[in-house]
């Protein structure tokens, strides 16, 4: 019903940048949240960043002052600014979504994940 794909994982130096984003498609009638997650190897899920419908933002203490996460709602869209990486911000990210069907259903949505490598 609800389709997330995610886009613009990679390899980085420590110190630079990558811009992630996520687009949902299908069966949406509005999105009540957007989140951001990451899994480093051999830990469990952590959140990372989120934003509600109305704009508040959260974030992670270890991100705090590194990343931005940002909406476009009319594309269903949202992206992840990460600047300053360090090499334990390395893990998949995984983008999030609690949405409002056009049934009228909530559904709780996952991407497939993209991997971010910080490594020099």
């Amino acid at each position: 019903q609800v389709q997330l794909v995610e886009s613009g994982g990679g390899l980085v130096q420590p110190g630079g940048s990558l811009r992630l984003s996520c687009a949902a498609s299908g069966s949406i009638f509005s999105i009540q949240a957007m989140t951001w997650y990451r899994q480093a190897p051999g830990k469990e899920r952590e959140l990372v960043a989120g934003v509600i419908n109305g704009g508040r933002t959260n974030y992670a203490d270890s991100v705090k002052g590194r990343f931005t996460i940002s909406r476009d709602g009319a594309k269903n869209t949202v992206h992840l600014q990460m600047n300053s990486l360090k090499p334990e911000d390395t893990a998949i990210y995984y983008c999030n979504a609690y949405v409002l069907t056009i049934a009228r259903v909530y559904v709780n949505c996952w991407g497939q994940g993209t991997q971010v490598t910080v490594s020099s």
